[in-house]
């Protein structure tokens, strides 16, 4: 009855690892408007969708123009209804190619980042 033991000790060792997997959860980019990679009319703001809960106290987002000016108009804001939903005001802009940089702390204070970028049409058309 011995064998046993081993078997049963293998598969605690199998649930508590799951469990820890679970635990440790980043918040990653789920999708954006305007869309990674997009072609679009200029946006009033930047919506960024996250894959966990996010603090904006610890989280940033820029958004720069071809020649690296600074294009974001005020501060990232949580949507009330959706703390996986980031909010950031954007100037007008002009066409062009705008990349967006991101870094986020999730609810379960791991950081991640990244980086992304949508271009604005001309004359405001979607292409």
């Amino acid at each position: 009855m011995r064998p046993r033991l081993p078997l049963r000790l293998a598969l605690a060792t199998a649930i508590v690892s799951a469990l820890t997997g679970v635990a440790e959860a980043h918040a990653f980019l789920d999708h954006a408007a305007p869309a990674v990679g997009s072609t679009t009319p200029p946006p009033p703001e930047l919506t960024l969708w996250f894959t966990e809960e996010v603090e904006s106290a610890f989280s940033g987002v820029t958004v720069t123009n071809a020649a690296g000016d600074r294009v974001d108009a005020g501060k990232i804001a949580i949507d009330p209804r959706d703390p996986q939903e980031l909010h950031l005001p954007l100037k007008n802009l002009p066409p062009g190619v705008y990349e967006v940089q991101w870094h986020v702390v999730s609810v379960d204070t791991h950081r991640t980042e990244g980086k992304f970028s949508f271009t604005v049409a001309p004359g405001g058309s979607n292409a």
